[in-house]
């Protein structure tokens, strides 16, 4: 069974309304995708400061859950 296709942005924004939902992510966090083969993942990156407020490992961490999701039922366009 093949996965339906998506672009970036659209995975990006289903990604930032998970995190809506089930964290309390401080803002200025930037989430991209990093494709290798035929997979793909979300990756996240802060300045020092917002790295460094409550929260943002553990949207880190939602944010890779999120992704092992998502990666599972679409294929990123290329």
């Amino acid at each position: 069974m093949s996965r339906l296709v998506k672009s970036e942005s659209e995975l990006i924004a289903m990604a930032r309304a998970e995190l809506k939902v089930h964290a309390d992510c401080p803002d200025g966090m930037t989430i991209s995708i990093v494709r290798d083969g035929g997979s793909w993942e979300f990756r996240a990156d802060a300045d020092q400061a917002t790295s460094d407020r409550p929260g943002y490992p553990e949207c880190v961490a939602m944010l890779v859950q999120i992704g092992d999701h998502l990666s599972k039922q679409y294929d990123v366009r290329g």
